[in-house]
């Protein structure tokens, strides 16, 4: 069983994931414009299809692991979407030399990401949330 320390640092590493998933979401939902022509700008074939589904990952997802609904599934779903977004959207490899720093460090931010992601969808979403909750029913 898990501490309550474990538990309300599970709840808090999923808060500061959350943070990064669902205000990005709701932007590119508010600029959904702006958002389809980011992707359009990097080749990506069906930008408004792109689009809409990256305003539902963020959005769904960073709901679904600010509540700890469906943790597991939803961390691996986030970090495959992570990883995509990082090759096409920061591709510091191809970056013009003034911009790779910056976009290698957004790489490597989105990777550490995935990491966190992974660790929780290993760990499960702990005793605050809707999924601690219906372990406890069972």
């Amino acid at each position: 069983m898990k501490h309550t320390y474990e538990n309300a640092l599970n709840f808090l590493g999923r808060l500061a994931i959350v943070a990064l998933f669902l205000p990005a979401g709701l932007a590119k939902l508010t600029g959904f414009a702006g958002t389809v022509g980011y992707i359009q700008s990097v080749g990506l074939p069906a930008p408004a299809a792109a689009a809409v589904l990256a305003v539902i990952v963020e959005i769904v997802g960073g709901v679904a692991l600010l509540v700890g609904y469906q943790t597991r599934i939803t961390a691996v779903v986030l970090a495959i979407f992570t990883f995509f977004a990082s090759v096409f959207f920061h591709a510091y490899w191809s970056a013009p030399a003034d911009a790779a720093f910056i976009t290698q460090l957004l790489f490597f931010k989105n990777i550490a990401v995935i990491g966190g992601l992974l660790v929780l969808a290993s760990s499960g979403a702990g005793k605050f949330s809707i999924d601690g909750l219906k372990a406890k029913q069972n």
